[in-house]
Order: structure tokens, then C-alpha cells, then sequence
């Protein structure tokens, strides 16, 4: 509710989807000769490289030494091939936070090219045995193609017997969004919800991988943990709480987290947003707000209440709309506030109006919980707002905070 790639180029045929061959068909070979004195001991040495990467022997001849030829011969490696990456070429929902691995036919050389990433991320390439292993200095960035780019030829990857890879070869992949359950989470802790969240104290990212335990990592992979209702509250709220954290709680306190960090009030789950939002898990920046729930009940007589912290601080006689416009039942967010305002539009017989209104809290399009001027109130007589008598009104108005969820109910 808050807002996959496929690749269009596969990895290059250099034959490492399972060929076994070991040496370079038909390669071109050319002869270099050491310079006199570069082996002790050595008076002339041969050397033939295939320069695909092919097999070479090296055969040296001691001279001037008794019992005459003295021979080593040391066979390198054919060509290199790429067997397999990780993640799949083509695939989606990728961790950002895992490692990128690619796997060759043999071992590869500690001091080989490093493949490309674009876009580019810092961190860095490490051999292990066949593998090249790439860890992110911090989790590559959510809903991103990534491309990975390996190198080929005599500047390219080579293994350890200096066998090169003979094509280049590209693959693409793209990562996941972020977690709207991690989300809930840390919103739970900075107190932007009705509810507390602990970690589980076993759970799974208690691992000794450097990357676990980021908020970037953790946004991708939320760690397992405890949501706890704060008393208080009535069921009304409860029931719009799931456990994917894809619901008008999240939504509502996201607008509240945008409001207190000057951003545009609204539920989009932006790139500022996560950045905002870990940056205040990891300074403990708590909600100076305080959490409000209000319900604006239809039944006789109307009312409006309205719970802050897990108390009851208010409940006072209200309007809702007449049948012709009424208003519309459902769980809203506050997006809007006006001290004062003149509310103006269309009566039902087509007349128009203009009226003075003041402590305006809108959570559902042109309806708001505002005073109006009534010679009564606990009955249908607005045009889909909620209107509350001057006292009531100007008690609720500091309450209904941006993000605060207002249930209308018949």
C-alpha cells in the first residue's frame, strides 16, 4: 500500500556454463626469452604462453654446472571460465545487504581485476579459492538495477596459473524495497505507534557478519521480534493493526515522523524518508508528539473521543454529514491543520457558502474535524465534516496532531 527487473542481457557465452576444457583452442603463441642472470644458475630459459591462456612449460638449463642438463617444467592452467553468479542473473527482491559472488572453473588470482559495479558502490572485492566475493561498504540502495560487469582478455580476470577469461560478461539483477515491517519496527521504538517492538533476544541477525545490524541491512531483513500494545486504546485501533506492517497505523505514523523532521506530509515511503528514519533509530530520536486516536461515532448522540498515550482525554457532543453528503466511515489519517480558515463550496441545492471556521483538522479529503456554529450539536447537520462546539473544538485541535488517525464509525 505504500508505494522486478528483468534483464535484457544475459552473461556473455565465454563457454563457462559447463564446459570442462582446460587449455585454449588454437591459441596464438608467442616466445619470450629471460634476460641472462634473472634465475641464478640459469644460463638460457624458454618460454612458450598460449596467450589466451593457454598451457605453457618453462624449462631451464644449468650451465657450466658438472652431470650436465638440469630441467623444471611447472604446467599452468587453462583458460578460466565463469561458472555461476550471485545473485542470479535477471532475479528480483534482492537483499541488498548480501554479498555479490561470482564463481569460476579454478582458482583465481589474488591480485586480479576487480569487476565493475554500476551504479557504482563502495566496498570491495576479495578472492576466495574459485570465488570473487564483493561486500558492499554499506547495503546497496533499495529498488535498484545493478549491474555487474567482469572484466575479460589480457586485462581481465586471470587465474592463479595466469589463465585468463576469454569473454567479457555482464549480468543485471535488482534489489527489493525495504521492509514496511522494519518500518513498524523502528517507528514502534521511537514512539510512533500504540505499541512497543523488542527484538527478540535469539533472533537470527545475532550473526557475526559485519553488515548485520545495520539499519540498512536490517530494512532488507527485519530481525524477529515482539510487538506490545501499549493499554489504553480500544479495539477499534486494534483492529487496524496486521503484522506485515501495511496498514493506516504505519501510514499514519509516517506522516507524523515527515511532520516533526520538516518533510511533505504524506505516506510515500521515500529514499529521505529511510534516511531520516534510521538516522533517528540511531540517535534514539523519539516522537515529542505523543500518539492520538480518535473515533467520531454516528450513532445517538454523536460524539467525537479522542485517546492520547494510551488514555481518554476528551469526548464531547459532535456532527457528522447529513445523508445527501455524509460522512464517509473509515480509518484517516490528519494530513492538514488550520487554526482558522474560510471553508467554502456547494450546498445541495446548488447554493454556494463561505463560513468562518476555526481549529480545522482534516483527515479525509474535504472532511475535518473543525468548530462550527450550531444551536445544537449530536446529529447529522454538516456537509461531511465532523463539527464540535467552540470549547470542545479548540480542546481537540492540539491533539489531532498530522499523522493522527481518525475513525469514523456508524
Amino acid at each position: 500500500m505504500f508505494g522486478a527487473g528483468r534483464p535484457d542481457e544475459q552473461p556473455a557465452d565465454d563457454g563457462s556454463q559447463g564446459s570442462s576444457e582446460s587449455t585454449a583452442p588454437d591459441a596464438p603463441t608467442r616466445r619470450y626469452f629471460a634476460p641472462s642472470g634473472r634465475v641464478s644458475g640459469v644460463a638460457a630459459a624458454a618460454v612458450a604462453v598460449a596467450i589466451a591462456g593457454g598451457a605453457y612449460t618453462a624449462t631451464s638449463h644449468a650451465g657450466g654446472t658438472p652431470g650436465g642438463v638440469q630441467a623444471a617444467t611447472v604446467q599452468q592452467s587453462g583458460p578460466i571460465r565463469l561458472r555461476s553468479v550471485t545473485p542470479a542473473t535477471g532475479a528480483s527482491q534482492v537483499n541488498g545487504s548480501d554479498p555479490i559472488v561470482l564463481t569460476f572453473s579454478g582458482p583465481v588470482a589474488a591480485n586480479t581485476p576487480d569487476p565493475t559495479l554500476h551504479p557504482a558502490v563502495a566496498g570491495s572485492w576479495a578472492t576466495a579459492g574459485n570465488q570473487l566475493i564483493f561486500t558492499a561498504a554499506a547495503a546497496l540502495p533499495p529498488s535498484t538495477r545493478e549491474t555487474v560487469s567482469v572484466p575479460a582478455g589480457i586485462s581481465g580476470i586471470r587465474g592463479v596459473g595466469g589463465g585468463l577469461l576469454a569473454k567479457p560478461a555482464y549480468y543485471r539483477f535488482r534489489t527489493a524495497p525495504y521492509s514496511a515491517l522494519r518500518l513498524a519496527e523502528v517507528l514502534a521504538q521511537l514512539g510512533y505507534l500504540p505499541m512497543t517492538w523488542a527484538e527478540d533476544v535469539n533472533g537470527a541477525n545475532k550473526e557475526q557478519d559485519p553488515q548485520v545490524g545495520t539499519q540498512e541491512a536490517l530494512a532488507y531483513q527485519p530481525p524477529a521480534g515482539t510487538f506490545t500494545w501499549e493499554p489504553g486504546y480500544p479495539t477499534e485501533l486494534h483492529d487496524q493493526w496486521t503484522d506485515d506492517g501495511n496498514n493506516e497505523l504505519v501510514r499514519g505514523a509516517v506522516m507524523a515522523f515527515k511532520s516533526e523532521h520538516n518533510m511533505t506530509i504524506n505516506g510515500e515511503l521515500t529514499p529521505r524518508l529511510w534516511r531520516a528514519v534510521f538516522q533517528a533509530a540511531n540517535q534514539d530520536q523519539r516522537n515529542a508528539n505523543g500518539y492520538t486516536y480518535a473515533i467520531a461515532s454516528k450513532g445517538v448522540p454523536e460524539t467525537l473521543t479522542i485517546w492520547h498515550n494510551g488514555r481518554q482525554v476528551m469526548r464531547s457532543l459532535a456532527n457528522t454529514g447529513i445523508p445527501v453528503s455524509p460522512t464517509v466511515d473509515g480509518t484517516f489519517p490528519v494530513y492538514l491543520k488550520y487554526r482558522f480558515q474560510v471553508m467554502s463550496g456547494t450546498n445541495p441545492d446548488g447554493s454556494t457558502y463561505a463560513d468562518p471556521v476555526e481549529f480545522v483538522s482534516y483527515f479525509n479529503g474535504g472532511d475535518a474535524v473543525h468548530y462550527f456554529p450550531r444551536g445544537s450539536y449530536g446529529f447529522q447537520q454538516s456537509l461531511g465534516c465532523v463539527e464540535l462546539p467552540y470549547y470542545s473544538a479548540e480542546e481537540a485541535y492540539p491533539y489531532l496532531t498530522y499523522g493522527s488517525l481518525v475513525t469514523v464509525a456508524g
